[in-house]
Order: C-alpha cells, then sequence, then structure tokens
C-alpha cells in the first residue's frame, strides 16, 4: 500500500489540494493577492532550465521533418480542432478555457518521462518540447485572439500578454540554461527533489484554479463531468492524429512514440498564466478544461506509453 502510494502520490495530491479548495476557499485569494504562484511559475521554469539536457538534441537538428510536423500539429491543428469540437458543444466560458490549454505548448517534464518509458526516441521528443516551448510564446496570442475573436468572444491585448509571456516563461527558463554549465554536475542529486517542486507548483495551480469558481463549480453540477468526457475524447483523437501523421511520415518506432506522445500533451503551467492574467475575472471557470486536459493526458498518456514499451519489448524479442 505504501508503494501505490509513493508512486501515485501526486494524483492522490490532487484529489487533496480540490478538497482544500473547497473547505478553505480563502487560501486562493492569499495565494493571488500575494503573487505565491507566479513567483513559483517563474522559479519551476528557471529549474526547467536548469535542469533540461539539450545536448543530445543536436543529431535531431539533421532531420527537420518531425519537429515541423511536431509542431504544425501542436500549435495549429490541436487548436483548431479543439476549438472547432468545443464551439459546437460547450458553452462560452469551456470554450475559451479549451482554447487555453489548446494553444498551450507541449510539457517539459512529463513527455520526456513517458517517452522514454515507452523506449523512444529521447532527443527528438527533447527537440519537441524546446521548439515548442520557444514558439509557443509568440504563437498564443495570436492563436488566441484569432479563435476567440473569430467567435466573437473576446479581443486580446496581444503584444501586452507576448510580453507577459516572455518574461514569465521564456527569460527565467533562458536563465537557466546559461546557469546549467557552472552548477551541472553539484544539481544532479536533487534532480528529484527539482521534479517534486514543479508537481508541487501544478498543485498548486490546480488548488488556486478550483478555489477561484468553487461556487460555479456547484452550480454547474454534472458539466463538470461533461468537461472530463469532453477531454477524454479530444486527447484520444489527438493522440490518434499524432500517432497517423508519424506513421504516413514512415518515422522508425521510437520516433513514432516520441510523436505520438510528447507531441499530443500540453502545459498546465502555461495555461494558467494566460488564463490568471486575461481572463481569471471574468471567465473563472475557464481554468477547468484545462485541469480536464492534464488529467486525461496524464492518465491516458501513461497507459499509451507502457502499450508503446510492450510492443519495443516483443519486436526486441523477435530479433533475438
Amino acid at each position: 500500500m505504501q508503494a501505490l502510494l509513493k508512486r501515485n502520490w501526486f494524483f492522490g495530491g490532487i484529489l487533496v489540494v480540490i478538497l482544500m479548495a473547497f473547505g478553505l476557499p480563502g487560501l486562493g485569494r492569499l495565494v493571488r493577492e500575494y503573487s505565491i504562484l507566479n513567483v513559483g511559475v517563474s522559479l519551476a521554469f528557471f529549474i526547467t532550465g536548469l535542469t533540461l539536457e539539450t545536448s543530445s538534441i543536436g543529431a535531431q537538428l539533421r532531420k527537420f521533418g518531425p519537429p515541423v510536423a511536431a509542431m504544425v500539429s501542436s500549435l495549429v491543428a490541436i487548436p483548431l480542432l479543439a476549438w472547432g469540437l468545443a464551439s459546437i458543444m460547450m458553452p462560452v466560458e469551456f470554450v475559451i478555457g479549451v482554447c487555453i490549454i489548446a494553444t498551450a505548448p507541449v510539457t517539459v517534464a512529463s513527455g520526456t518521462v513517458m517517452t522514454d518509458v515507452g523506449r523512444g526516441n529521447v532527443p527528438l521528443s527533447l527537440f519537441i518540447c524546446v521548439l515548442g516551448n520557444a514558439l509557443a510564446i509568440f504563437t498564443i496570442p495570436f492563436s488566441l485572439n484569432l479563435l476567440l475573436d473569430f467567435g466573437g468572444h473576446i479581443e486580446l491585448p496581444v503584444l501586452r500578454m507576448l510580453g507577459g509571456l516572455a518574461l514569465t516563461i521564456l527569460v527565467p527558463t533562458i536563465i537557466g540554461q546559461l546557469a546549467r554549465p557552472l552548477v551541472r554536475e553539484r544539481i544532479a542529486p536533487y534532480k528529484k527533489g527539482f521534479s517534486i517542486f514543479q508537481q508541487c507548483i501544478v498543485l498548486l495551480i490546480i488548488f488556486n484554479a478550483v478555489a477561484s469558481s468553487t461556487e460555479r463549480i456547484l452550480q454547474a453540477g454534472i458539466a463538470i463531468l461533461a468537461v472530463l468526457a469532453f477531454m477524454v475524447v479530444l486527447h484520444s483523437m489527438v493522440l490518434a492524429m499524432n500517432y497517423g501523421t508519424a506513421r504516413f511520415m514512415g518515422l522508425d518506432r521510437p520516433s513514432v512514440t516520441a510523436f505520438t506522445i510528447h507531441t499530443s500533451q500540453k502545459t498546465l503551467t502555461v495555461s494558467y498564466i494566460v488564463w490568471a492574467g486575461y481572463f481569471a475575472a471574468q471567465f473563472p471557470m475557464a481554468m477547468i478544461p484545462a485541469i480536464g486536459y492534464h488529467l486525461t493526458q496524464m492518465i491516458m498518456d501513461s497507459i499509451v506509453a507502457q502499450k508503446f514499451r510492450l510492443a519495443a519489448e516483443r519486436a526486441e524479442s523477435a530479433l533475438i
């Protein structure tokens, strides 16, 4: 039992912070008032830059097809697919939330970890991660403004959003990467601790988002379950689309694994920055779809990674 809890502490933490958000919503106001989460998010991206090993990416630069296809999928196809489905099936506030998570970049840590679990191409996964997060800083404001303005919902201050995202995400990451050569050996023993800290930031994001809209969540009732069901359908379609694209491009098995898993993932941290800065006051429940997608990808991609791993092991056994 103890081993089970240790392996799944993050999911247990999600349940705890949701219960805390309903029981102590005032703590959410304190988190916002003193900018605790903003500092934590910036620190998390500094740690990302500090720990991200980019030296293995060089070999992937000669194979520009998969990374380019991954960017088209992540930053163009997925937002359009998500917006199109959500516009038909969901109310405006949830449509905004779906667009926020859909335009976000790929995850930093979990996508690479799950690629590794699936015996995939980790350098390709890292390249998709670095390129996606760098480009998304510039594409998010324009993509969101286009999708939401086209629907007549909201018009965003694109340039101000661009500057805010760069300051919160890009600058700490670059500083971390510049500092990495100086402290690489010293921080190695703390890698697991850094990962736990970043997961705790995600838990704090979930707590803050739920605490900001407890009354409206209770009023929504069963609609929240509909949002979760929608995210399962959406992520299933995204996984199928990316798997089909990778196979169509003729990628090898490890690259198919990396492309399918990492290109399909979205980061909750960047979604929170966008929501908190431009939507939280008017659309407090718009963060719920982002949380739903994050939970969905954590569960579904763990299963997908295991299936890729089993397929790789069978292929290796057949060669013996």
